[in-house]
C-alpha cells in the first residue's frame, strides 16, 4: 500500500511545529536525517514521490516555507538569512539536505554559514546566482522575474500557473507533469502574496557565488538539460568551484526533474545520501 505524504498527513510519527517556529515540518522514517525544500509558490507536498522512497532508510524532514502550504504565518519581512533562520528552528540538528530551486537557495546558505548543520547538499535545478549578470549567463533573464513581480498583485493565481508551465516546458511527458503540478499547486492552501513577493526578491538578488568555495560538504548538482529557469551550463560550470561536487543532468528534463525522470532522480538521490550513512 502507497504510504504517501498526502495519505499519511494525519499518521506519520511526528509532525511538528517548534516552539521558536511557525513552520510546517514533517517527519517519516527512521535513519540518518535528510530535509526536504521545495520550491517557490509550491509545497512541501512535491515530495511526495521521493520522501516514499527514501523513508526506508533515512528519517525525512519535509518543511512549508514560510508563507507557504501550511506554514500559513508571514511577517512579509523575510530576507534570504531570515528565511534560513525560520526553516533551521523546524529542521533537524544536522541533515543531508535537498533543495529544489528557491529551497536549494536555503540549502546553500545554510552550508555556507552553518555547517555542522549540512552533512551533504543536494541542490536539485538551483543555483547560487538565479538572474543573468554580465559575468553569469546561466541563469532567467531580470525582465522575466519582474513580469512575474508585475503581474502578482493582478492574479497571483494566474502568475503561479504561468510559473509552472515554465518549470515544465520542454520535458519529457510536459502535458502530464503540468497536469500533476496544477493539481498540487493549491493543495496545501494558497501562498501569501507576500511570501511570493519576497520569494521573487530573494531569487532576484541573491548571488551566492563567492561562497561556494566554503561548501565544504559533499555536493550533489542534480539539473534538468532542458530547464528554462537555471540552464543546465550553470550545473557544469558550478561543480568546478567545489571541493567535493559531482554533477547529474538529466536528459529531456526541465526544472522538476523528480517528476519527470522519478526512477533515475531518485537512484541518483539515493546512492548519494546512502554513502553517508
Amino acid at each position: 500500500m502507497s504510504r504517501s505524504i498526502e495519505a499519511l498527513e494525519g499518521g506519520w510519527p511526528e509532525a511538528r511545529k517548534a516552539p521558536e517556529s511557525s513552520l510546517y515540518s514533517h517527519a517519516l522514517g527512521h535513519g540518518s536525517e535528510v530535509v526536504l525544500l521545495h520550491g517557490w509558490g509550491m509545497h512541501s507536498g512535491v515530495w511526495e514521490d521521493v520522501a516514499e522512497a527514501l523513508y526506508d532508510h533515512h528519517r525525512v524532514t519535509v518543511v512549508d516555507l514560510p508563507g507557504h502550504g501550511f506554514s500559513r504565518a508571514w511577517d512579509g519581512r523575510h530576507d534570504l538569512d531570515a528565511l534560513c533562520r525560520a526553516v533551521a528552528a523546524a529542521t533537524p540538528a544536522t541533515a543531508a539536505w535537498v533543495g529544489w530551486s528557491l529551497g536549494g537557495l536555503v540549502a546553500q546558505r545554510l552550508a555556507v554559514s552553518a555547517p555542522a548543520r549540512v552533512n551533504r547538499l543536494v541542490l536539485v535545478n538551483s543555483s547560487p546566482c538565479f538572474t543573468r549578470r554580465p559575468d553569469w549567463p546561466h541563469a532567467i533573464a531580470l525582465p522575466v522575474l519582474h513580469q512575474f513581480a508585475q503581474d502578482l498583485r493582478r492574479d497571483h493565481r494566474a502568475v503561479l500557473k504561468r510559473f509552472i508551465a515554465l518549470e515544465v516546458h520542454g520535458s519529457e511527458r510536459a502535458s502530464a507533469q503540468l497536469h500533476r503540478l496544477k493539481g498540487m499547486l493549491f493543495q496545501h492552501g494558497e501562498p501569501a502574496l507576500a511570501a511570493l513577493e519576497s520569494g521573487l526578491t530573494i531569487l532576484e538578488t541573491a548571488d551566492l557565488r563567492p561562497d561556494w568555495p566554503r561548501i565544504a560538504c559533499p555536493t550533489l548538482l542534480l539539473m534538468g538539460q532542458r530547464d528554462q529557469l537555471v540552464p543546465a551550463q550553470a550545473g557544469a560550470e558550478l561543480v568546478e568551484r567545489l571541493p567535493d561536487g559531482r554533477l547529474k543532468v538529466f536528459e529531456r528534463a526541465g526544472h522538476a526533474p523528480f517528476f519527470s525522470h522519478p526512477g533515475e532522480f531518485v537512484a541518483e538521490l539515493r546512492t548519494f545520501l546512502d554513502a553517508g550513512s
